[in-house]
């Protein structure tokens, strides 16, 4: 290869390789665990692999059908990854829907099964020619679906009447990347003479160094994964709810972490898998009590069972077992939950 050739593999493979890096931090190290976060961070890794295809197929045909088969399989995923990654911001969903789930398992198991029944390298025109059709029409119709949610910020930004925000351009250039990137390979495929193969492994490096430059210089990057900057009053949707109410009552009950003093809302979240951020929002929200009330609901319901079963125990030794830190602090609990007070409670516990 010339120096201008070794550039353009170097500058495009770099690009790839980075992408990888930046979907294992929007997976693994983002302070505040979004379901945007992962969304985001699988989107970047199914176009570092269909990018990675690229190059080195480009630069090396003499490379194993099996790249361009697995490079492929990744593009798959694209589309419904950007797509659930706006949704999921749009709709300030926090816990993956059922429906979600078996659409991705389902487009996992299509791909996987068409790889094993038609391998790309027995049916090479097969894949080169109307299932690679299939790929971008299903690309395509996904972008278009993104396009749709995410119309009201991608209005915005074309009209330039209205100032936006910080968190509707990032969502707004990764859109827009995205199409740019489905178009070059859409042109190069379709033979046109203004678009090469190399050019959307290019185009994704761009857009990929603009994405990392905008990370670097913010030292808050966690407004980028919801437009309106922080989780809203709206309530988490019946399903996520009904999830959710589920481990709250498993792991409060089994591990009984109420009896902790020190519990912490972070605490809480981490032992169901979100954030404080989303917690909150459910207590509050769907519930319609904050968090210190939630835990006291269990608290008193088991000093209740400790006073009905026993009378050996005194009073404010009931309260520290069940997780008080303080005599006067579970006395107005008590009586905030239940209406009396412990010592009304025990008599009348007594004379039943």
């Amino acid at each position: 290869m010339d120096t201008s050739k070794e550039l353009l593999f170097f500058f495009s493979a770099l690009g790839a390789f980075n992408g990888i890096i930046l979907g294992v931090y929007f997976f693994f190290f983002t302070k505040k665990k979004y379901l945007t976060n992962y969304f985001l961070g699988a989107l970047f890794f199914a176009l570092s692999i269909r990018i990675a295809k690229s190059v080195f197929v480009y630069f090396h045909p003499e490379l194993p059908k099996m790249y361009l088969q697995f490079g492929l399989t990744a593009c798959f995923f694209i589309g419904p990854f950007l797509y659930y990654f706006i949704k999921s911001a749009i709709d300030e969903v926090q816990t993956m829907p059922k429906s979600w789930k078996f659409i991705l398992a389902f487009w996992a198991i299509f791909i996987v099964a068409v790889g094993i029944l038609y391998p790309y390298e027995m049916y090479p025109k097969f894949w080169g020619g109307f299932f690679i059709r299939i790929i971008y029409l299903q690309w395509l119709i996904y972008i278009a679906f993104a396009g749709f949610e995410l119309r009201g910020v991608l209005r915005k930004i074309l009209s330039r009447k209205e100032k936006t925000t910080q968190s509707e351009m990032w969502f707004g250039m990764l859109f827009f990347g995205n199409f740019l990137l489905f178009l070059f390979y859409f042109l190069a495929i379709m033979g046109a003479s203004a678009a090469t193969y190399i050019s959307g492994a290019v185009v994704f490096s761009f857009i990929l160094y603009l994405g990392i430059s905008i990370l670097l210089y913010r030292k808050k990057t966690d407004d980028l994964f919801l437009l309106n900057g922080k989780i809203s009053n709206k309530k988490i949707d019946s399903e996520e709810a009904s999830i959710w109410s589920e481990k709250l009552e498993k792991v409060m009950s089994e591990k009984s972490l109420y009896k902790n003093p020190n519990l912490t809302l972070q605490d809480l979240s981490q032992e169901i898998n979100i954030s404080s951020h989303q917690l909150s929002q459910f207590l509050n929200n769907n519930l319609g009590k904050n968090f210190t009330s939630f835990v006291n609901e269990f608290r008193i319901s088991e000093a209740c069972k400790i006073i009905t079963s026993s009378d050996k125990l005194t009073l404010e030794s009931v309260g520290y077992d069940v997780g008080f830190n303080s005599k006067s602090t579970f006395f107005a609990a008590f009586k905030k939950h239940t209406g009396t007070t412990p010592l009304n409670y025990q008599l009348q516990a007594l004379q039943t």
